[in-house]
């Protein structure tokens, strides 16, 4: 196993202004350096430029190496090995993943909505267009930016068709439908407010759909050429795991911990069954009424909980952030997953939307460390983020939550059970072996109820994410083992020194370290590199 820090006694958070001024210095030049050139007003990723810029690159890389870290405090290396892990996720990209040759999904540009975690969730390219953050009508600046951006598509469309040269079937075959539904996100564009009003950016919408439609048509053609795998493999998922995303664990020790909560999750969710089965069931929400009624209920109810019961310094900005992710109501034959456990019982997905929290967190209230302000680049963040969210369903359950509906105890094992079994599809689809498809039967097939059998199109965006993405269907189970091992060693360490558990005091530590691999958290928070033991 390979792990990357030393262990140091705890040091508390540095402003930034005490930060180590060359190593900030040296991210500044690295996160600079990491957007790449412009071909043509577009983001420039052919072969011969990422060839061109390699000498530039080992530069950075042996800059960061030649920095002695020795008498550095732990947030500082904190610091270090989160620079270190942005730059192999920039070589493992050029070397092995190479998403703007072997997924077409790359080049999507429109994105509508913004993102429960600090970036979007896969790669993507370096110009895309968040229109969410868009405030329509647009005023002249913003009308300005727009059009610009716009004009970016056709020709980040013109070079994937040269770039993407690449044999990876299943991801060929699933970005085509993400290219496509470009053309119907750039089209309701000229809905929304004084967008029909100015025809330059009329304009430029109708050209950036002329060019994803032929994107689009050119992928379908060349789909029939495609028969190589997509997965890269176990070794390189290891070294991804362990030396990007900072997870010590290997594919293999993914796979046994994945079965296990899976195991974990059903056994647990039939206990609950037993011991409920003299209690009525849930009633889902029939009616929009019922459903607003339920979720303004149930939002109050997790904060309420949260505060009470002194779980996590609640927020001012937490109701705002919660209240604005509610949900709506959607007919029985339509629901997802997800929307199948909100119609019953919303606070086990509002529990998950910690991370509204932890976003509202990032815009009012930065991280006063300049290396952290930002989401961390190729989703560095997953263990941390998604595991935080995951681990606090359960979490908040064992705590109390749901002391007033024993019943809703079981969307929860529930929706345990629904992560392991995707993320373990997601395993062998790296591994080559399984194709996607049959990655998504384990995901459907092994979630209780078959609650992943009445909507395929998440289905389907899951497992095509997680391919895109090595580590990031599985960093909710593994997130979430960390997250309770992390806990585990604070409050081991509080016991060593004879001083209370507070639970408060755990999560808002945890919440000041800031959206990073939950390993480098935990040894911010204890002091304590290894893992059971283990140097």
């Amino acid at each position: 196993m390979i792990l990357l820090f030393v262990c140091l006694s705890t040091t508390t958070l540095a402003q930034d202004q005490e930060s180590n001024e060359n190593l900030v210095e040296l991210f500044r030049k690295w996160r600079t350096f990491e957007n790449p050139p412009l071909l043509n007003g577009a983001p420039d990723y052919t072969a011969e430029t990422f060839k061109s810029r390699v000498p530039e690159f080992k530069t950075l890389q042996q800059q960061l190496h030649n920095l002695d870290t020795t008498a550095w405090p732990i947030p500082d290396k904190v610091d270090w090995h989160i620079v270190n892990a942005e730059m192999n996720g920039y070589d493992f990209n050029d070397r092995i993943l190479k998403p703007w040759v072997r997924d077409p999904a790359f080049y999507k540009t429109i994105w509508t909505d913004r993102s429960d975690v600090p970036a979007h969730e896969g790669p993507a390219h370096h110009a895309i267009i968040d229109v969410w953050k868009y405030n329509f009508p647009l005023n002249k600046d913003e009308q300005a930016k727009f059009l610009a951006a716009l004009k970016v598509i056709p020709v980040i469309n013109d070079q994937g068709k040269k770039n993407l040269t690449g044999n990876a079937k299943d991801l060929w075959v699933a970005g085509i439908r993400d290219i496509a539904n470009q053309s119907y996100d750039l089209e309701n564009i000229k809905n929304l407010p004084g967008v029909s009003k100015n025809k330059k950016i009329v304009a430029a919408i109708n050209a950036a759909i002329t060019s994803t439609n032929s994107l689009a048509d050119w992928l379908k053609k060349e789909a029939a050429s495609k028969t190589g795998p997509s997965g890269i493999g176990k070794e390189n998922y290891t070294w991804y795991l362990q030396n990007v995303h900072l997870v010590p664990l290997t594919w293999e020790d993914e796979v046994m911990l994945l079965k296990r909560e899976l195991t974990r999750a059903w056994s647990a969710l039939k206990l609950e069954e037993h011991r409920n089965r003299n209690l009525p069931e849930l009633k889902d929400a029939g009616s929009e009424e019922e459903y607003n009624k339920m979720a303004k209920a149930s939002a109050k109810s997790l904060l309420e909980f949260l505060d009470k019961n002194e779980i996590v310094t609640v927020k001012d900005y937490f109701e705002p952030a919660l209240n604005e992710h509610l949900g709506a109501y959607v007919p029985k034959e339509k629901r997802n997953f997800f929307w199948i456990t909100a119609h019953l019982d919303q606070r086990p997905l509002y529990s998950h939307f910690y991370h509204w929290f932890e976003l509202a967190r990032m815009d009012n209230e930065p991280n006063p460390r300049e290396i952290r302000r930002e989401a961390l680049l190729y989703n560095i963040f997953d263990s941390r983020n998604e595991g935080t969210a995951t681990a606090v369903e359960e979490m908040f359950l064992d705590a109390g939550l749901y002391d007033d509906q024993p019943r809703s105890r079981e969307i929860v094992y529930i929706m345990i059970a629904q992560r392991a079994a995707r993320g373990l599809g997601s395993l062998y689809a790296h591994a080559n072996i399984m194709t996607s498809e049959e990655a998504g039967s384990i995901h459907s097939n092994y979630t209780p109820r078959g609650w992943m059998k009445t909507e395929k199109e998440l289905l389907l965006f899951e497992q095509h994410l997680y391919l895109r993405q090595p580590g990031y269907g599985t960093s909710y189970i593994t997130g979430k083992y960390l997250l309770e091992n992390t806990m585990a060693e604070y409050a081991r360490m509080k016991e060593s020194k004879n001083e209370p558990f507070v639970m408060r005091n755990f999560f808002d530590q945890l919440n000041t370290t800031g959206s990073i691999p939950i390993s480098l958290g935990r040894w911010e928070m204890t002091g304590v590199q290894s893992y059971l033991g283990q140097e």
